[in-house]
């Protein structure tokens, strides 16, 4: 079998998260949610009897086709290949374990796998842990990193933020705050805005708009806080503004996003991790989506956690993974578009 032409449903290749969180009540409600069954297939990859408990717990029915391996529904129902590699009376609740960080790396490895082969048009996963990821994969550093090993993916991929409204990339991610100066550069920032101005349009934005923060306090102040603005932000706008991309700055960071808000720009290049992650939880946590720009294929989550105090209860909202889900779809029926149909199933 085969995935369909351009205009069917697209394939979205789900891994099923840490299932001592909220993850499996997340996989069971977006697999029930009829506006799924509408815009794409869901492949989910992971354990049919964690996937029932998280069905009984958010109080949902699911009806789907069972696959013996990663592919394509055959059908108009969503599927799951069922790994049976963990039972639910082995799950330790509200706990980070070995299993549970095996449990999420198998199915997140699959589903990779199934995208990285063509089978799939975007990838998904409900919550991890990133502790029980590092259980069973000590190289565990991050999502990107995972990816790269699994794929061996060699371009350039960077996590973005994302609200209905706004998306936030950065330039700097996960180091020491004290370490952020150095890393910025003129090609560094220009980089960043050439993936997002990318990414924004695989999303259908035609003409992506860009506010650029800056990084000390009123974006320096004319040099009076700090020359990063005068000496390399300023210079990548500049630069970046050649290329003919539609960049402003350097915005002071604390009202930037206040434009944004207002339709002034689709997305906000921050230079640390904190001064765009700040903002976009407080504007939307319960809608927040992460997605990883850059590689061949759209990957998308949640952006909030595993939640483990609320594990089991049924009251885990559904917000941010339908829009992660809404993301995915935009993007692989954008892919779609431009290329070729995956290859066989």
């Amino acid at each position: 079998m085969s995935v369909e032409t351009a205009n069917a449903r697209p394939v979205i290749a789900l891994a099923m998260g840490d299932p001592a969180g909220i993850s499996p009540e997340l996989t069971a409600m977006l697999l029930a949610d009829p506006e799924t069954r509408e815009a794409a297939r869901i492949v989910v990859i992971g354990d049919r009897r964690i996937l029932d408990k998280g069905a009984q717990e958010a109080g949902v029915e699911l009806d789907l086709e069972m696959l013996a391996a990663p592919g394509a529904p055959t059908g108009e129902r969503h599927a799951m290949v069922d790994l049976q590699h963990l039972a639910p009376d082995e799950v330790e609740r509200g706990e980070a374990t070995l299993k549970g960080g095996t449990f999420a790396t198998t199915n997140f490895r699959k589903a990779l796998e199934m995208a990285d082969a063509g089978r799939a048009d975007a990838v998904m996963f409900t919550p991890f842990n990133k502790k029980a990821m590092r259980y069973a994969y000590p190289g565990y550093d991050d999502e990107i990193r995972f990816v790269v090993d699994v794929t061996g993916f060699n371009g350039k991929v960077r996590e973005f933020n994302v609200l209905e409204k706004v998306w936030n990339a950065r330039v700097t991610s996960h180091i020491p705050l004290k370490d952020v100066s150095e890393h910025l550069s003129v090609d560094a920032i220009l980089a960043e805005v050439d993936l997002t101005v990318r990414c924004l349009k695989q999303s259908g934005i035609e003409k992506p708009r860009v506010a650029v923060a800056g990084l000390n306090p009123h974006a320096g102040d004319g040099g009076s806080f700090g020359m990063e603005e005068i000496d390399v932000i300023e210079p990548a706008v500049k630069a970046a503004q050649e290329r003919g991309y539609d960049v402003e700055g350097p915005f002071p960071a604390d009202t930037v996003f206040l434009r944004a808000l207002k339709d002034e720009f689709h997305a906000v290049l921050t230079m640390y991790h904190d001064q765009g992650q700040i903002a976009m939880k407080m504007m939307g946590f319960d809608k927040g989506v992460t997605m990883m720009g850059g590689l061949p294929f759209p990957l998308c989550t949640p952006a909030h956690g595993t939640a483990y105090d609320i594990a089991g209860k049924g009251i885990a909202d559904l917000g941010a993974t339908r829009e992660a889900f809404r993301l995915a779809v935009r993007m692989a029926n954008q892919r779609r578009i431009g290329t070729a149909a995956p290859a066989a199933a």
